[in-house]
This record gives structure tokens, sequence and C-alpha cells, in this order.
């Protein structure tokens, strides 16, 4: 390894999700990264199994979707965002989007639970939200990963729709070396 490049090493699951009254959802996730960043091992993305809550208790959804991947940079400039995709039935039957998030991988080594905030699209008027839901093709994104990004997003209409809850073990090498103040950095 170059003395200057950084590497993080990103291990952990999606543990769960809240949504109110939705149920039968499953999750998508992948990973939005600057042009200097390398994946080095692992897979950048994934599809959960969908979930079902439990109908005696009021309780989140429970994915535990494992998440295992490795990075490098010589800067950090695009540091690393899990970007996930929240996807269920409407009542037709049909697979809808449910909400969107993004968070960006920690910097600090150490365990992480990190909740991120879901919203959707809504339509741009209330003949287009009709007209949405009659056919089942409700407001999305063309690429998910918009959600990551700044340009663009600025006129986008949402609306909350869930928590994720994200359990991640961080260990990143080469900070100091490159200059950068990041604690525990010699083990990896």
């Amino acid at each position: 390894m170059n003395k200057q490049q950084l590497v993080v090493n990103c291990l952990g699951y999606i543990e769960s999700g809240e949504f109110g009254d939705l149920n039968d959802l499953y999750c998508r996730y992948n990973f939005h990264i600057g042009p200097d960043w390398t994946i080095i091992g692992g897979i950048d993305s994934g599809i959960s199994q969908t979930s079902v809550k439990r109908f005696y208790h009021n309780s989140d959804i429970i994915w535990n979707f494992p998440i295992d991947i490795s990075f490098k940079s010589t800067n950090i400039f695009g540091w690393p965002r899990l970007v996930i995709s929240v996807y269920g039935l409407d009542y037709f039957g049909r697979d809808v989007i449910r909400g969107y998030g993004s968070a960006l991988i920690p910097l600090v080594n150490g365990s992480h639970a990190i909740d991120v905030e879901m919203y959707s699209p809504i339509a741009s008027s209330l003949l287009n939200q009709v007209f949405s839901w009659v056919f089942g093709n409700p407001p999305e994104f063309f690429d998910s990963k918009i959600v990551a990004l700044s340009e663009g997003r600025e006129v986008t209409r949402v609306q909350y729709a869930g928590r994720i809850r994200i359990k991640l073990n961080i260990k990143t090498k080469g900070f100091q070396a490159a200059g950068y103040s990041i604690a525990d950095d010699n083990n990896l």
C-alpha cells in the first residue's frame, strides 16, 4: 500500500426500519463515492429479503442485512456515502418506492449506530398525485444515488417516509500518513 493512500473498511448491517403502518418491505443499498475512491473489496450494492412486522406487537421491520466493503483513495474528497431505497407493495400488489435515504460512512474508527431519515418524492400537483395512485406509478428518482448529491434536489418535493437503523464497524488506515488526524489509525 502506498503511504499516501487512505483505506476505509466498513462492516455492519442494515438492522431495521420503521415505516408506520407499511409492511412487506425490502431495501436496496449501494454506495456513492468520489472520483478518487476505489472499491478494493466487498460488494457495493445489494437487495434484502422482504420483511414483515410481527402482528401482535407494533414493531420495526427487521432486515439484519449485511454490509461488507473496503475502499481506498488518495484524498477524502467524495467520502463514501451509503444510499438506501425501500420498496414495498401498494394496495394492488404493485412494487413501489416507499422511501430514500443516505448517510455518510463515519470518519471515526469503531462501532456506530446510524439512524437514517427516509423520504419519498411527492407529485407536483393533485392531479398528478391521483394519476400516480391509480396507475401504480408514484413519483420516484430515475437514479437512487441522487439522494447522495446536492445538484438537482433543490426543486424536489418530498415527504417523510420513515427511518432506518444501520450498525457499522469502521476501520481506517493511512490517514495520519496523509496528514489527517483521526484517532486509532494504526491497527487495521
